[in-house]
């Protein structure tokens, strides 16, 4: 639980009123918002065996909750049913695994994006002010923790999500302003433009990393240039972005389109995050339990594709693999081939309207 380790320490630090971003920790230095940092300070009391024991807690939870809510917003209540969790973990178990290895926060942080989807979908069948609040609380929560839940900024602007935007803005300024008990107003913009500043020191040294599988490590990996890395993500990101757009606007009256259109976002996430690392990944278990859900729905040739793709998924791992393979399979980032195959598959049930 290493990464939990980086947490920790934030949690003690923020307590002392010290700097949050500090060169000397290198490869494990905190690059999450100052705010963040509050989440931990509370198991900054404890003994860090105990601290670790109640965080790999907190992930356990959180996965078990994610999955079932996820299930519970596209089940029909058909026999067998029990099949599609079991069977997302599976595919994505390896995720899973790394996320507990390293005490990482990607469950809880996924989790409150899926109670936020929740939330609005249960609304949009029985309208209340405090589910649109309350889903703008955990888009700004999530926010705060990962600012990679900005992505769904865009989409409540077009749907006129206006009570969750404002809630969630609301959310968003006060924890911008709730370091300052610690820092002092002027420490606290202080430490703020440090995590910007540690952010564009220290991401563009890992846009090679062999983990990391964003859009933009994918160009990096294969040009080795910086310059025309950033340049090809950029046009990726303007393509893609329109392509969601045309997607999110075409059938946007059909009864799941958040539904579909969360999954496709979710996958998204880690995939043009310029740190996206492979457990990130486990963000698509929404998505992979549509797809089986709707596997029938496709042809047995695009069937027989999406089965190779699984089975990719699953049997990448280290164990099997081997050093040497499972460097080369990394450094060719085919994990990002495959879920950008996902985004694809999803693409056709939400433009086909499925149900």
């Amino acid at each position: 639980m290493v990464d939990f380790e980086v947490y920790y320490k934030a949690g003690k630090r923020i307590k002392l009123g010290e700097t949050l971003y500090q060169v000397e920790d290198g490869h494990y230095q905190f690059k999450y918002p100052p705010f963040s940092a509050l989440l931990y300070l509370p198991l900054s009391y404890l003994p860090l065996d105990a601290a670790k024991f109640i965080w790999y807690s907190v992930i356990l939870i959180s996965t078990g909750f994610l999955f079932y809510t996820s299930h519970k917003l596209l089940t029909t209540k058909k026999k067998g049913e029990w099949i599609i969790p079991v069977l997302t973990f599976i595919i994505l178990a390896r995720f899973f695994l790394r996320e507990l290895q390293l005490g990482q926060m990607n469950s809880l942080f996924t989790f409150l994006l899926i109670s936020m989807v929740w939330l609005i979908i249960s609304d949009e069948n029985f309208s209340s002010n405090w589910k649109k609040r309350g889903a703008g609380f955990l888009w700004g929560l999530s926010t705060v923790l990962k600012p990679y839940a900005l992505i769904f900024l865009p989409y409540f602007l077009i749907k006129r999500k206006w009570q969750t935007l404002c809630s969630g803005a609301l959310f968003l300024g006060l924890a911008f302003i709730a370091p300052s008990l610690f820092y002092g107003f002027k420490g606290n913009l202080y430490v703020h433009k440090e995590w910007l500043s540690s952010l564009s020191s220290s991401t563009p040294l890992l846009f090679d990393s062999q983990d990391n599988i964003s859009i933009i490590a994918f160009f990096m990996k294969r040009t080795e240039n910086l310059e025309v890395s950033v340049l090809l993500y950029g046009a990726v990101l303007i393509i893609l972005a329109f392509f969601l757009l045309f997607i999110v606007l075409k059938g946007s009256k059909m009864k799941n389109a958040l539904l579909l259109d969360s999954s496709i976002l979710f996958i998204c996430i880690p995939l043009i995050s310029p740190l996206g690392w492979d457990y990130t990944l486990l963000s698509s278990a929404l998505g992979v339990m549509i797809i089986l859900r709707s596997f029938f729905n496709f042809s047995k040739f695009w069937r027989g594709i999406l089965i190779i793709n699984f089975f990719i998924i699953v049997f990448s791992l280290y164990d099997i693999l081997g050093r040497k393979l499972y460097a080369s399979f990394m450094s060719l980032s085919i994990i990002t081939i495959n879920f950008l195959i996902l985004i694809v598959y999803l693409s056709y049930l939400r433009l086909k309207r499925y149900k």
